[in-house]
């Protein structure tokens, strides 16, 4: 168990300023006192400027991953390192990390100019230059002419951003977010995931980013380490993970997916990669079925299919599919070699 180990200031502030934003998390465990272990064995690295999401259902592990990260958990086994500078058993307020959780957690009775002062103030920084950082990260993150304000007259996305604007102002390694989104409506939170991409590209950040929510990881990572029972599972990129999942797990985790027997093994296929097949027409894979339900979804059509004991989804937005399937139909389903993975047989 490691035990907590506090630096002089002048070690810490050195330290920081030789740091770069490099992460490495290396075989980190953790185990609360008469419990099983929570995280299991976890290595990764976060390169600058990546942004790598944790994804994974609740009590996989990955919240209390970032916890460990930020300093707020310690690991019971492992390394968290930065730029190769052990940074495991550290003080929270000695690492240089930004954090924005869930609730933002602003002071109610400050403008929002003093709560993103506040970090800097925290950090002993000289008032001048409090001010003028935080007023030049209000001006990066579009809040400006809200400088005056309290917390309270601001929507959610507009607090969001104040949060945001206090864990970047004083120049962090990484910045760290654990499912920030969570609390705002779709559109809302739509909108906050571009303007998270399109202020991390300006200022360069390296942001570590926990949810659960597979459409979220999706469409800001670089890479998504996806999480269960308290270990890293699979690691890539969206695009690698959603069409070469390793296990039955995160390929129905990450999307929706047909698990299709093939011999002793199954094999993953996604919705959108089977069509329907025309009298005659051949494919790599096939099976027969009768389609049992279809629904209009706007952009595309979904088909539910009874086959091989189990229901098979199909989705297309080819509008001649729409003419010619229909509930009750007999049909042949098809698929292409390249677009069915042999999955493990345990995760």
């Amino acid at each position: 168990m490691l035990m907590r180990r506090v630096l002089p200031e002048s070690t810490v502030q050195e330290a920081d300023r030789a740091a770069g934003r490099r992460l490495e998390l290396i075989g980190v465990w953790k185990r609360y006192e008469s419990g099983p272990e929570v995280v299991k064995d976890v290595s990764f690295t976060l390169e600058p400027g990546e942004f790598l999401t944790l994804l994974g259902p609740s009590g996989s592990g990955k919240t209390t991953t970032l916890m460990m990260v930020a300093g707020f958990e310690l690991p019971s086994a492992g390394e968290i390192r930065v730029d190769h500078r052990d940074v495991s058993s550290l003080l929270p307020d000695q690492r240089n990390f930004g954090v924005v959780f869930q609730r933002y957690a602003l002071f109610p009775h400050m403008t929002v100019q003093e709560n993103v002062e506040f970090a800097m103030r925290m950090r002993n920084r000289p008032r001048g230059e409090s001010a003028r950082r935080a007023r030049g990260m209000l001006d990066k993150v579009g809040l400006a002419d809200f400088a005056d304000r309290k917390p309270r007259s601001l929507s959610g996305g507009q607090q969001q951003r104040v949060a945001l604007a206090r864990a970047l102002v004083f120049e962090p390694d990484a910045l760290l977010l654990d499912e920030p989104l969570g609390a705002l409506d779709r559109r809302l939170r739509e909108a906050m995931q571009i303007e998270i991409k399109e202020l991390q590209k300006r200022i360069g950040i390296s942001i570590l980013f926990v949810t659960h929510d597979q459409d979220e990881a999706m469409m800001m990572s670089d890479r998504i380490a996806v999480m269960n029972k308290g270990r890293i599972v699979q690691i890539g990129s969206p695009a690698e993970v959603y069409q070469r999942p390793h296990s039955a797990f995160v390929a129905s985790f990450l999307g929706e997916t047909n698990l299709i027997p093939r011999g002793n093994e199954r094999m993953s296929v996604r919705p959108e990669r089977i069509r329907f097949l025309a009298p005659g027409e051949t494919a790599d894979g096939s099976i027969d079925g009768r389609v049992v339900d279809a629904t209009f979804l706007g952009r595309q059509m979904r088909f539910i299919v009874a086959a091989l004991d189990q229901r098979i989804v199909v989705s297309t937005a080819d509008p001649a599919v729409y003419a010619r399937v229909a509930p009750g139909d007999a049909v042949r389903l098809g698929w292409n070699v390249e677009d069915a993975q042999s999955l493990a047989a345990e995760d």
